[in-house]
């Protein structure tokens, strides 16, 4: 989304937790686009820090006309084995890193000359709950109802709210996610599934989608057509989708027998850089590449294959 806003013409600063990370993205955008976004490191967990950021942005570009909240993380396991420190996190980063940028932004967006847009990234996954990824989907569904409520308090100003629901996204995500309960069953079923063509987007087709539906001040965009058609569904039919999630939640991978690793008092999140190396064969190994072939190739190219932080740090 950065280099989809550096090409309309924006003076962009990007936030990220990790200064290596802001380091390749802004090599990333300056390669494609030209233009180099003014990088600055925050952690949106943390409000004070991000009022600071957005001050010092407003004060150096002299205001601030659109804002995209867009931080995440995802923990992939059953929930009993996710344990309560998994949804803590995931509201951490994914919930209260909205509301502080939302909260620390609307003040400068409502002095905007052209009226301030922003921008809340959500997911179908906080429309409907998705099995194995619960912590997430409660996250998420938080920043839906951030979204709309915004967006009704803000009628009638020149300020815009747009919550985005995108689905599936060929981002290389599965490489910086944590698995947990059995690891490398839940690494080999979500990084699959989230590369397959016909369920999956192309990541920078999506932003563009983002961007565009930020600007032209749409209320709400759900991206990809498997995730239209499901909150849709979920709409009139909340039974029947929750029956086919629970279909869906006996072929996933079992929790553990060991009672301590199923409540989460023992268990270990691990990332999937380090499930991708450290698969038990080569043809285990191959076998996953070879089912997510799109979504490593987008690992690649949106410098996903450092590993990052972990969730909790």
């Amino acid at each position: 989304m950065t280099a989809q806003l550096a090409r309309r013409g924006y003076r962009v600063t990007v936030l990220a937790r990790d200064a290596d990370e802001l380091d390749r993205a802004v090599t990333w955008v300056r390669d494609r686009t030209g233009s180099t976004p003014r990088p600055m490191v925050c952690d949106v967990r943390h409000e004070r820090a991000v009022t600071a950021a957005v001050r010092q942005t407003a004060e150096q570009e002299g205001g601030l006309d659109l804002v995209i909240a867009n931080a995440g993380v995802i923990q992939v396991a059953p929930a009993e084995t996710a344990g309560t420190q998994a949804f803590k996190d995931a509201m951490e980063t994914i919930f209260a890193g909205a509301l502080h940028t939302a909260l620390a932004a609307l003040p400068y967006l409502r002095r905007s000359p052209a009226g301030g847009r922003l921008g809340l990234v959500c997911s179908v996954g906080g429309l409907l709950a998705v099995p194995h990824l619960v912590p997430y989907s409660c996250a998420k569904a938080a920043v839906r109802a951030l979204g709309e409520g915004l967006q009704e308090e803000t009628a009638g100003s020149a300020v815009s709210v747009t919550t985005v629901h995108p689905g599936l996204m060929r981002t290389g995500s599965h490489l910086q996610a944590e698995f947990g309960g059995r690891p490398q069953a839940e690494f080999a079923w979500f990084s699959a599934l989230a590369g397959m063509p016909l369920l999956s987007m192309n990541a920078e087709r999506a932003a563009e989608k983002i961007v565009r539906a930020v600007e032209h001040r749409r209320t709400r965009l759900v991206l990809t057509p498997a995730a239209r058609t499901g909150a849709m569904v979920h709409a009139v039919a909340p039974r029947l989708v929750t029956r086919a999630s629970g279909l869906a939640a006996r072929v996933l991978p079992t929790p553990p027998d060991d009672a301590a690793e199923r409540t989460g008092e023992r268990a270990a999140m691990m990332q999937g850089h380090a499930l991708d190396a450290s698969a038990r064969s080569v043809w285990a190994r191959t076998l996953r590449r070879a089912a997510s072939v799109l979504n490593d190739r987008a690992a690649r190219r949106y410098n996903q294959r450092w590993a990052g932080p972990p969730t909790s740090a």
